[in-house]
């Protein structure tokens, strides 16, 4: 039996199948695992379930001579030094599909919420503040036929793009349609792209600056994607109508970050895959990589 660490609770009935067949240590407290513990604790282990939040890099892979497998419990791997791992025939897993739907639905509920305005009117009922229906106050944009772009056209773009067609939104997409269009022609733009040197504050003030004033941005994707300084300024000035993220740089934004206080801004934890479908089938597929790898064969859902 191989010993695997995992950096976080995890929900889902595989996890038994995990610890039948190898010894499984958990790390139990909410926050992520400090780099210097998360050191210590893989210095004997052969396999490593990770989050999003551990970086797998050259400092932490010298730390465990004996890793053969990293699972890692998301559909992305910005978080994993894949050269390092190549270079020491490590094997690494991630959790694909799983998510599509869970995270399109949570963009357009971002969406929804962001064009009727919906926390600012929650907030204020609960303020008693609501005292007679009012014909100019809390009025939020159409969602219905309006045009969304959606920047990167995968998995969950894709499935962005069949919820829209409920509202029958005009869709633009990256797929077929560039950048610079998308922004300028759509009343919502949400982000589904991956993030790689090149989509690093891909949408940066020059690309806020192109967007309609009344539009709205949305990002489900990564949080670095976005130039967060360039958006708040750009909330601030009323350059756009607003922005719903469900991912920040970093994660989460401390309590001073320029973008806090924004006008006409949503913010959400990272709840992209946070259904207990969603996370059940991460779990299934985390531990199927892991089970393979450490038993010799290929992982069923390799990166890349």
């Amino acid at each position: 039996m191989a010993l695997v660490y995992v950096t976080r609770e995890i929900v889902g009935d595989a996890m038994d199948r995990l610890r039948a067949a190898h010894d499984v240590a958990v790390w139990v407290k909410p926050e992520p695992t400090p780099p210097a513990e998360l050191r210590a604790a893989v210095a004997d282990a052969e396999g490593l379930l990770c989050m999003l939040t551990d970086r797998v890099d050259e400092e932490l892979l010298d730390a465990a001579p004996r890793l053969r497998a990293v699972a890692n419990y998301a559909v992305g791997h910005d978080n994993i030094d894949l050269a390092a791992t190549a270079a020491r025939g490590i094997a690494v897993g991630v959790t694909p599909d799983v998510l599509t739907d869970a995270t399109a639905d949570l963009t357009f509920a971002l969406l929804l919420a962001a064009a009727r305005r919906l926390p600012e009117v929650i907030a204020a009922v609960a303020a008693g503040q609501w005292s007679t229906w009012e014909p100019n106050r809390w009025l939020g944009s159409d969602v219905h036929g309006a045009t969304l772009g959606i920047v990167g056209f995968g998995r969950i773009g894709r499935a962005v793009a069949r919820r829209a067609e409920g509202f029958e939104m005009r869709v633009l997409a990256t797929r077929e349609t560039p950048l610079e269009e998308i922004l300028a022609r759509s009343d919502f733009v949400t982000l589904h792209c991956p993030l790689t040197p090149e989509t690093r504050h891909l949408i940066d003030a020059r690309a806020l600056a192109l967007m309609k004033p009344t539009a709205i941005l949305v990002n489900t994707a990564r949080g670095p994607i976005v130039d967060q300084l360039a958006l708040g300024a750009a909330l601030r000035a009323g350059a756009i109508g607003g922005a719903a993220l469900d991912v920040t740089d970093p994660e989460p934004m401390p309590a001073d970050d320029p973008l806090v206080g924004a006008p006409n801004l949503i913010v959400v934890a990272h709840i992209g895959s946070a259904t207990q479908a969603a996370r059940a089938r991460m779990t299934e597929l985390a531990v199927d990589n892991l089970l393979a790898a450490l038993d010799g064969q290929p992982m069923p859902n390799p990166v890349g």
